[in-house]
Order: C-alpha cells, then sequence, then structure tokens
C-alpha cells in the first residue's frame, strides 16, 4: 500500500480541522464526537489520532486556527490604519471576526474550559490581547495603564462578543454592539477632534 504524500497528509489534516471546526461551532467540544468529524471528513477515526492524537488536541489545533482567523482579521482592518485609529478599527475587526463562524463558541464558550483557564488565558495573551496592547500603545496610552486597560478592554470585548453571538443574525444588535464597543474606545482613546 503505497504512504500518503506530504502534501496529501497536509490536505488530509486540513480536511480534517475544516471539518472539525464546523462540527464544534454547532454541537460544542462535550458533543462531538471524533466518529463523527472522522465520517463528515470522510477518514478514518485513526487518521483523525494520527493527524491531532487526541480530541483535546484536535480541539487545540481548530482553536489556534480560528485565533489565527481572527488575528488575520485585525491585522486586514489595521494594515492601513492610522496611529489614532488601529485600536479603534482593530477592536472592531475583532469583534466582527469573533462573531462568525466557530470562534465564538470555540474560543470563547469552551475554550476556557477545555484548554483550562490558565492555559486559554496563555492562548489569549499571546494572540488578541497582545494585538490590543499593540493598539493601546499606538493610541497614546501610558505603560502604566497598559496591563489594567488590556484586560478590561478584552473583558468587554470578550463578554460584548458572547452576547453578539446569541444573535448571530440580528444586524440591530450588531449595530449596538458597535456603538457600545465605540462608547468604550472612545473612554479609553478619544477621537481626536
Amino acid at each position: 500500500m503505497p504512504r500518503a504524500s506530504a502534501a496529501d497528509a497536509a490536505a488530509t489534516a486540513r480536511r480534517i480541522l475544516d471539518v472539525a471546526s464546523a462540527h464544534l461551532a454547532e454541537h460544542g467540544y462535550a458533543a462531538a464526537s471524533v466518529d463523527d468529524i472522522a465520517r463528515a471528513a470522510d477518514v478514518t477515526r485513526g487518521a483523525v489520532y494520527h493527524h491531532y492524537t487526541s480530541k483535546p488536541l484536535l480541539f487545540a489545533a481548530v482553536a489556534a486556527a480560528e485565533q489565527q482567523l481572527v488575528a488575520d482579521a485585525i491585522l486586514a482592518a489595521t494594515e492601513n490604519s492610522t496611529p489614532d485609529s488601529a485600536l479603534r478599527d482593530g477592536s472592531h475587526a475583532f469583534l466582527d471576526a469573533i462573531t462568525r463562524g466557530a470562534a465564538a463558541r470555540v474560543l470563547l464558550v469552551d475554550g476556557p474550559a477545555v484548554l483550562s483557564w490558565e492555559d486559554w488565558r496563555r492562548f489569549d495573551a499571546d494572540g488578541p490581547a497582545a494585538t490590543l496592547r499593540e493598539g493601546l500603545t499606538e493610541a497614546g496610552i501610558t505603560p502604566a495603564l497598559q496591563d489594567a486597560l488590556t484586560a478590561a478592554l478584552s473583558g468587554a470585548m470578550n463578554e460584548l462578543a458572547l452576547w453578539l453571538s446569541e444573535r448571530q443574525t440580528d444586524a440591530a444588535a450588531r449595530a449596538q454592539a458597535h456603538d457600545a464597543l465605540d462608547l468604550l474606545l472612545d473612554a479609553v482613546a478619544p477621537r481626536p477632534q
């Protein structure tokens, strides 16, 4: 029996990851079934375990992929931003990215429980929180307040994202969430007049 090429193996791992992301978003970690993920990805259960070793490690890979999608959205939104607008542009991009697809369920609902609170906090600190801290720096926030404001804004935006993710098809709720985010950001870094 011929061995799969590296490209074939990578494509299989990616397909499993994509299917797992959709499955976890729909069912949540506790109800997620590796057998169902394997069937939907058209691979064996052994192939899932070959690429991801365990259900928790598969979840961690999905979470990392979702985190990267959120980071990419923030980067795209701030690529041409001025220092005065980067914090606001990135924060709004975060809110939109984390409330679309699997991100909210995987990163905000199941993430702290599956990854452990401490691991999830490290995961967040290396991703969105680090980007938020950069935005605060660019907005001219004094270093003495950056850690506290990063924690405060990160928590507020995560809660806002959870609220919005329960109303994904409600355009008025999305507008309200962005208006609320603007009020928070205005309190931290008022827009130039």
